[in-house]
């Protein structure tokens, strides 16, 4: 197709289309017979083209925000250039590549990546902060944007482009072009094992400053203000180590009050900084591109009415159902929605994003920062929230930045998600120093495509980041693990009834904290001063931490090193371990070791329902469970204390007595209910057993740690079906279609199906040129409703001839020179000279847009099942596909419709 030349037969086209009456001609093909006014194209969401011709200003700065603002809340003249959700769009090497049809040019090379030293430059370089707009006379005419907010990855459109950049990279068969080749099958390795050394460098990084800031609450060491009170003391309690008290010779109210208030201020101190942090990366999202809430952490505010305006025509399905967008003129009452990309643990979000749709800024080199410095000081403050999860969203961040490197992956979505998986899972290996489990998190919870490849490339990344981070040594013992526990001790059978309940109770613990989750997120989040002002909710939640948490040995301690302690067996020689009194001498000595555990479980389970949600970066994963692990030591002296008071029962006579005390390890009931609980809330399975075997690094208890996860999950399950990212997902209205749950289908394709509107398809029946201003007005059509990753099919006598994608579309209008007088061609028409032209050198007409149509779109017949619709959109990852009647056209369907459909589908099972 590239190598034909459409030019003679178009101008005799032109000629005689120009002759005809054009207002005829609009209204047989269904278009418009003016061009668009002025105001047209004000009235509709923002462009996210490049490069734009010059219009009319829109939307003066101080305004309020509306459908016609900037998404980073900047207002510039023109229309304005949204930047993907990892930074600026990308131009494709060629730009044909892009669309479906055609032959290759030949390949040409743009000053866009013109070495090595900018591409690392403009990596590092915060996208978000670029200009909004530039002239069309531009350096980089040939850039294009695929994706932009809320909208879908194409991964056939993606597939497609990568296959034909190999193949003209294979078609080199000179000595270098040899070593492109290898270079280019290298590029992937070369991309996991650098995203494994900076996330190790980075958790390193992490892990002890904010050791250094935990403990700057109570002291300092005399020796170095910069170090921890572990390294300073290594062995237990020295002089080195000074406690605040002890420095203000107990002025003004105390050594022990002063203590206190120094502790409980340091606490408000450290929360408030690292929620002033998190609120830089405040992002706002006009009426026009939000969904029907868009929050973080189940903040997510109440979309007021009007919000998801019911237009009847320009929503996605067509039949009258509000789109998830704004309709065409949205209220002026209408809030924007804000969102803090910086907030929150990140997984949710990345799973969102791995799935194929993008949201904006959550994976930029701000982001990164800014969450890595306020994980630090979130964490050190003392807060019942932990750094594993934010880690799996700076891992994802690394990776998305170091994917700017390297083109292939800069320019292709579908390709830059692999090594985002890889990365994700690699955040997993370096927070718990488990890089089998990072490798089954990645294939378990957040990755959406997992082929082969992927999974041995997250397997060298994973193992990367763990050697990295076993040479920094940031625990000082030399280990990459939190904590690693060993039990000389084997289990016995009747312990086995003992395992599944503390299985069935994790569980049931998990799915009521993501009960009470909600519950305090649509009651008390909802405030309106709360809503108003993250700050004040953020000071309470400390105040309320350091108020009720100091006072019990238990609940003052890190997180982790408080898991450490529950899990650990009883011994003496063990320098880690703080003196808890969580190791009993006598049967005497257990019932006090149980009400100190069952104050510290309702106070840290409170803490750690009300900290969930708050605007600074906190993670789920240790927090819920220490929650188990304390329940699980409540239960493991529980039965300890019954073999000693019966010790001559046949049930236990097999358990050895070591000195006064039985053989039952509290420390394994504090693990397994540990991993239970944490299972009731992420549902994650086979990962956490993989986990918890890395952390013991012991064979004799996989089976209960299996058994009890196993457990675990049924019964949350039973009582919550949704997991935190779910309900995550769920209550902030995501676009994230689930494919490891597929719900029972008994409709067809026709239950969901759009009527035909004439202002939605190209119809070519009369002429194959359309005029450009009726191909733009179609197109602000689709941007109205919110599809900007839409299509427009292409009809000829009522027969589907072909799709031409909206960003193509976009994209070849923006690069006409007179889009007012311009008549497009839409298909391909016979030359009069089937031969190259001497003149052009692979130049094309701007007016010939069939390189950007797409000849064979993904097409099903009207009453296809359900079933098939959904293994289309899950498998394939297709963005839409068209509907036939009787081989005529009769429809086309989002996928973020059937997403819609299928929420519905689930809220009707749920009732029922």
């Amino acid at each position: 197709m590239a190598g034909r030349k459409h030019a003679p037969r178009m101008r005799e086209l032109r000629d005689g289309q120009n002759d005809s009456n054009q207002n005829s001609q609009n209204d047989s093909d269904g278009l418009l017979s003016a061009e668009p006014s002025q105001q047209s194209y004000l009235s509709v969401p923002s462009s996210p083209s490049s490069y734009r011709r010059t219009r009319a200003n829109v939307n003066q700065a101080g305004g309020a925000p509306d459908e016609r603002t900037s998404l980073l809340g900047t207002t510039r003249a023109s229309r304005i250039r949204i930047a993907s959700a990892h930074g600026t769009p990308r131009a494709p090497n060629l730009s044909r590549n892009q669309s479906y049809g055609g032959n290759n040019p030949p390949t040409r090379h743009h000053s866009r990546a013109n070495s090595w030293g900018q591409r690392l430059i403009r990596a590092l370089a915060d996208r978000q902060e670029e200009p909004v707009s530039e002239p069309k006379g531009s350096v980089f005419p040939d850039d294009r944007v695929w994706y932009d907010q809320f909208t879908s990855t194409d991964w056939v459109h993606d597939s497609i482009a990568d296959a034909h950049r190999v193949k003209a990279l294979r078609s080199r068969k000179d000595f270098w072009g040899r070593v492109y080749i290898l270079f280019d099958g290298a590029q992937g390795w070369i991309l996991s094992a650098l995203v494994g050394f900076i996330i190790a460098v980075l958790a390193y990084i992490v892990d002890v400053t904010e050791s250094t800031f935990f403990d700057f609450k109570d002291g300092y060491c005399a020796r170095g203000w910069l170090i921890s009170e572990k390294r300073c003391c290594p062995h237990g309690p020295c002089t080195d180590w000074r406690d605040w008290g002890e420095v203000m010779h107990g002025w003004p109210f105390g050594e022990r009050w002063t203590e206190f208030v120094i502790y409980l201020g340091l606490v408000i101190t450290l929360a408030s900084v690292s929620c002033l942090l998190t609120l830089t990366t405040k992002t706002v999202v006009p009426s026009a591109y939000r969904l029907s809430t868009l929050d973080e952490n189940l903040a997510a505010a109440p979309v007021s009415p009007g919000g998801n305006g019911d237009d009847g025509g320009d929503s996605p399905n067509g039949n009258g159902t509000p789109s998830r967008r704004a309709s065409v003129a949205p209220p002026a009452a209408a809030p924007s929605m804000i969102y803090y990309s910086a907030a929150g643990s990140g997984v949710a979000e990345v799973r969102v994003i791995l799935s194929g749709f993008v949201l904006h800024g959550f994976l930029g080199l701000k982001t990164l920062i800014i969450k890595t410095v306020g994980l630090v000081l979130s964490v050190a403050s003392g807060l019942s929230l932990g750094k594993e999860g934010p880690y799996v969203h700076i891992a994802t961040c690394v990776g998305n930045i170091a994917c700017r490197l390297f083109s292939k992956y800069d320019r292709n979505d579908a390709k830059r998600r692999e090594v985002l998986s890889a990365a994700a899972a690699a955040g997993v290996a370096v927070a718990f120093g488990a890089p089998l489990g990072g490798v089954l998190f990645g294939l378990e919870e957040v990755a959406y495509f997992f082929p082969a490849k992927t999974l041995f490339r997250t397997f060298f990344c994973c193992i990367t980041a763990a050697l990295t981070l076993k040479f920094l040594n940031p625990y000082g013992t030399h280990k990459i693990v939190m904590f690693q526990v060993r039990y000389l001790i084997d289990w016995e059978y009747f312990e086995l009834v003992s395992f599944i309940l503390v299985g069935v109770l994790g569980g049931a613990a998990g799915a009521l904290f993501i009960k009470a989750s909600r519950k305090w997120a649509v009651t008390f989040r909802r405030i309106p001063i709360i809503k108003k002002h993250p700050l004040l909710e953020v000071v309470l939640v400390a105040l309320v931490t350091g108020l009720i948490g100091y006072w019990n040995g238990l609940t003052k301690l890190p997180v982790a090193k408080l898991l450490y302690n529950l899990a650990a067996p009883c011994d003496d020689r063990d320098n880690n371990l703080e003196d808890l009194g969580l190791c009993p001498d006598s049967k005497a000595d257990i019932p006090p070791i149980l009400w100190h555990l069952l104050w510290a479980f309702l106070i840290k389970g409170l803490l750690t329902i009300i900290t969930f949600g708050i605007k600074v970066p906190a993670g789920i994963y240790v927090p819920s469970m220490v929650v188990g692990g304390l329940m699980g030591r409540l239960i493991g002296h529980m039965v300890q204390w019954l073999v000693l008071a019966f010790p001559d029962t046949a049930m236990f006579s097999s358990c050895n007595k070591v000195s006064s005390v039985s053989c039952i390890q509290p420390g394994v009931y504090g693990l397994i209910a540990a991993g239970s609980t944490m299972c009731g809330v992420t549902r994650l399975s086979v990962t956490l057993a993989v986990i918890l075997f890395e952390l013991t690094g012991s064979l004799d208890y996989v089976l209960p740690f299996s058994l009890a996860i196993l457990v675990a999950k049924w019964t949350a399950d039973a009582i919550e079906p949704l997991s935190i990212y779910d309900l995550l997902t769920e209550m902030n209205s995501y676009p994230f279609l689930n494919n490891k749950h597929k719900p029972v289908f008994t409709s067809e394709l026709i239950d969901i199906v759009p009527r035909v509107r004439r202002e939605r398809i190209i119809d070519i029946s009369n002429s194959p040129l359309v005029p450009a201003t009726s191909l733009r007005s179609k197109l602000e059509s689709l941007h109205r409703a919110g599809e900007l990753d839409g299509g427009l099919p292409i009809i000829r006598n009522d027969i589907l001839v072909g799709l031409i994608p909206a960003p193509d579309l976009e994209y070849a209008l923006d690069n006409l020179p007179d889009e007012s007088t311009a008549l497009c061609l839409m298909a391909n028409v016979p030359s009069i000279d089937d031969s190259d032209d001497e003149e052009g050198g692979g130049r094309r007409d701007p007016t010939d847009f069939t390189p950007y149509i797409d000849p064979a779109p993904v097409a099903l017949d009207i009453r296809s099942p359900m079933d098939l619709v959904y293994e289309l959109f899950v498998k394939l990852g297709l963005r839409y596909i068209c509907i036939l009647r009787d081989g005529k056209y009769a429809g086309m369907t989002h996928k973020k419709t059937f997403v819609k459909y299928m929420r519905e589908l689930e809220e009707q099972e749920g009732k029922e």
